[in-house]
């Protein structure tokens, strides 16, 4: 199957509009709403959706942007800009869900559709960790699951997809049959059915009528006999049906849910027999989100083993959340966009990952809409923030103030955010983690902005939820028992210290991995407790290394007889790790020399090893795949034989990112995940299955238009014979943007167009060539992101990217999202 290719023409014609064309070859690849949004702007086509605003007051700014197709329901807009292709229709929604519905018809993968009041997108993104080894699958992003988002996500479907889940979620009757019949799905999953968004509704019955409208052509249907009362069970849709209930006789009858460690163990009964599985979470609506994940897995056709160890290892999905540095050593979470109870409990447990502060602040609004009376709402609130041990409130909104009694830490009140930012100068913020939280109409972007660092424009963004997916996609590979030791040398790639080992620790990776005891010892001081390696230990650290409770690497005799003579009388069993080398030839014990290391550690009561391990030297290239097997086999012989002498069972590893993906023979008791994490792996082709991370930004600083025949830059190396016009761009090589990509061979993103460099980078800056391009100051300029990848800038300088990653300076500002 191919993917169709859409010229506008083409969707002229699928929409039966009008339309006035000057390039009806002009092709399509991506539906924009948003003015903001443009990635490439010649294959764009902008709909001026008139339902929230009138779009059409946005199609200056998109024609500035380079976009030159749209599709539009006022006809003066046709003369204003004659050089662009228009499609004429009497409502330009419908015509976007008409396109995503034509576009759907091209593929015959099954689709999962999924509704109800609350956990649509945990149960989605659940899903997705849940099958994603299975298949390959387009999900709506983030939740993405209205009139316009459900459309914007069909549209993604390609023909390499074989799986797609796809929320609909809406607000009045007569919504669902248009979502319905966009998305078409085979499979459908009732969620909990409560009291979020009733407004549009008489009744509940009405809401759950119209819910149900999304199912009706459902192969499969997947739902409580709690949510669904009132309705004859020959009424429900679905040719077959799966029930799932904690009250009542159901296909997945609940009979127990007990706590355990924070976790939550559950047990019932299916198809006469007792089966059990594991959540790692202990909350409410995590627990029901999980049992309603176990019923589609059962209902697909999964074991009950199977489906255990899965959900075993489902990890939290949060909505977008920031993490920035602060003023005075803060860390912002900044959740400025939106406020409810339940997004709430997410940002405080996002704040509880950070261990980097002891105290912990949260400036909150009001909250609206949330259908609670004020008296149950805020003493609900101040149970939460109690729970989460939260030191100080900073309470935003008059009607708040009322309840301040109820909250049981430190409290500041103010009637609104001007009166905030008024105060801000008297008041103290230092040392600790600040939760940004509030409904948008008390524009706390303005808080979040005095209370974040100003540091440079050149920004590194790092996705946090893709990172977990990424773990999740290795976990997903690896046999049950086996451990991760994920690696956070080098400032973890670049992409930061203390904010990504706190998320690894929070999502349960085994170990870290340091090269260096200082790396290590920060990772201490900001309240990591996992177990660290460190894989270059010195001689000058190895006190540092015990009073921190660091683990080193072992890589030779001489090491092995300095950190023994360095430790104290008084310890023993201190853990430490075998490098074995078993072909990289880096560090490592050699094979002959083994009787000399067992002599050695035969009276050595101090240290224990807590593993023994190797190093791949290309397990993602399949030329030197007998080498690698050769590695492998030598490892186990010298392992086995260490094993004999010690007369106990170290931890044996062996397998680097690409030995996860590409030798599970290779996986042993523990694996190290590195660049994986990242979203690259040697071993797979093209990163299938892993997400991008990271974005690098930065902004224009100035436009200049340049003359014939001058020259650009240091020794004049930037030549424009015909003239033309230029951008500054804040980022030079000081921030890791190396001078390889000087002279044209580095391009960067502005406005969806690529643009060259031109001349030799400088220290803090680069010049880049926008001749015949709409730029200005203040632009954004994207160095690399998931269109413009990091594979292709180490391409660019004959590098890998691992270099362009950990050459990233720390001076450059990393911020990071969690979703």
């Amino acid at each position: 199957m191919q993917n169709p290719i859409y010229t506008i023409s083409t969707i002229a014609e699928i929409l039966q509009a009008d339309a006035k064309l000057v390039l009806s070859q002009a092709i399509i690849q991506y539906l924009i709403v948003d003015s903001r949004s443009v990635l490439v702007a010649e294959n764009s086509l902008f709909f001026a959706l008139t339902s929230h605003r009138n779009g059409h007051a946005f199609i200056e700014d998109a024609y500035k942007k380079q976009i030159r197709n749209f599709v539009i329901t006022e006809e003066k807009y046709i003369a204003l800009y004659p050089d662009c292709n228009f499609i004429l229709v009497d409502d330009a929604l419908k015509a976007l869900q008409e396109l995503a519905t034509t576009h759907q018809h091209h593929f015959n993968l099954k689709k999962i559709g999924i509704t109800g009041s609350n956990g649509k997108t945990i149960v989605k993104e659940w899903l997705y960790q849940l099958l994603a080894v299975d298949f390959n699958i387009i999900r709506s992003p983030k939740s993405y699951n209205s009139q316009i988002g459900v459309p914007l996500s069909v549209w993604q479907i390609n023909a390499d997809h074989s799986l797609g889940i796809f929320e609909a979620g809406i607000s009045a009757t007569n919504e669902m049959e248009t979502l319905a019949e966009i998305i078409q799905p085979q499979i459908g999953i009732l969620t909990n059915i409560g009291e979020a968004h009733a407004e549009g509704f008489a009744s509940k019955e009405e809401k759950l009528a119209e819910k149900l409208k999304l199912f009706a052509t459902c192969e499969l249907f997947i739902y409580s006999p709690d949510y669904v009362t009132g309705i004859d069970f020959s009424a429900l849709p679905g040719q077959r049906k799966f029930s799932w209930s904690s009250t009542q006789r159901a296909d997945l009858r609940i009979i127990a849910i007990e706590p355990l460690e924070g976790n939550c163990h559950l047990r019932a009964i299916h198809q006469d027999q007792e089966i059990t599985c594991l959540l790692p979470f202990k909350d409410k609506a995590s627990i029901e989100n999980g049992i309603i994940c176990w019923a589609t897995l059962l209902a697909l056709g999964y074991d009950s083993e199977q489906a255990s160890l899965r959900l075993d290892k489902l990890s939290h999905v949060s909505m977008r959340l920031e993490l920035k540095n602060g003023i005075n050593q803060c860390s912002i979470i900044d959740d400025s966009y939106s406020a409810d109870i339940s997004s709430l409990a997410i940002a405080l447990d996002f704040l509880n990952q950070q261990n980097q502060h002891a105290k912990k602040t949260v400036i909150l609004s009001e909250l609206f809409e949330t259908g609670k009376d004020d008296i149950v709402l805020y003493t609900e609130i101040a149970d939460l923030l109690a729970q989460k041990k939260v030191n100080r409130l900073i309470g935003i909104g008059a009607n708040l103030a009322q309840y301040e009694v109820l909250f049981q830490c430190e409290t500041q009140f103010f009637d609104n955010t001007d009166a905030f930012i008024h105060d801000f100068p008297g008041l103290q913020f230092s040392h600790e983690t600040i939760l940004v939280k509030g409904a948008r109409r008390f524009e706390f972007a303005r808080i979040s902005k005095i209370l974040t660092q100003k540091i440079h424009d050149t920004i590194l963004e790092i996705d946090l939820n893709a990172m977990v997916g990424n773990l999740q996609f290795y976990r997903s590979k690896i046999k049950p028992g086996v451990k991760i030791m994920a690696m956070v040398k080098a400032f973890s790639y670049g992409s930061g210290s203390f904010e990504i080992a706190n998320l690894l620790q929070f999502h349960k990776v085994d170990y870290l991995a340091v090269a260096y005891a200082d790396e290590g010892i920060a990772l201490r001081k900001a309240g990591i407790t996992l177990p660290i390696m460190v894989m270059s230990p010195e001689e000058s650290a190895f006190e540092a290394i015990v009073n921190h409770h660091l683990e080193p690497e072992i890589y030779s005799l001489e090491i092995l007889k300095s950190f023994l003579n360095a430790l104290p009388e008084e310890i023993t069993n201190y853990p430490v790790h075998l490098k074995i080398d078993s072909g990289m030839h880096r560090l490592g014990f050699d094979h002959d020399e083994i009787d000399k290391l067992t002599e050695l550690l035969k009276d050595a009561q101090k240290v224990k090893i807590q593993s023994i391990f190797s190093h791949l030297v290309a397990s993602g290239e399949a030329e030197h795949d007998g080498f690698t097997q050769q590695q492998m086999n030598k490892f186990k012989i010298i392992a086995n034989k260490l094993i004999n002498f010690l007369g106990y069972q170290p931890i044996l590893h062996i397998a680097n990112t690409s030995g996860i993906s590409r030798w599970p023979d290779g996986q042993m008791d523990m694996v190290r995940l590195g660049i994986g994490l990242y979203g690259f792996d040697a071993g797979l082709l093209n990163n299938r299955g892993l997400q991008t991370t990271m974005v690098l930004k930065t902004t224009v600083t100035q436009v200049k238009t340049i003359d014939a025949g001058e020259t650009v830059g240091y020794s004049r190396q930037g030549v424009m014979p015909n003239g033309g016009k230029i951008a500054t761009v804040k980022i030079g090589y000081a921030d890791g943007y190396r001078r390889d990509f000087g002279n044209g061979v580095g391009k960067m993103l502005i406005n969806g167009h690529l643009v060259p460099t031109i001349g030799s980078i400088c220290m803090d800056m680069t010049i880049l060539d926008i001749t015949g391009l709409d730029v200005s100051a203040g632009d954004e300029a994207i160095v690399f992101n998931k269109e413009r990848t990091i594979m292709q800038l180490a391409d660019d300088i004959h590098t890998i990217p691992y270099e362009i990653l950990t050459a990233i300076s720390q001076r450059v500002k990393r911020v990071y999202f969690y979703e």
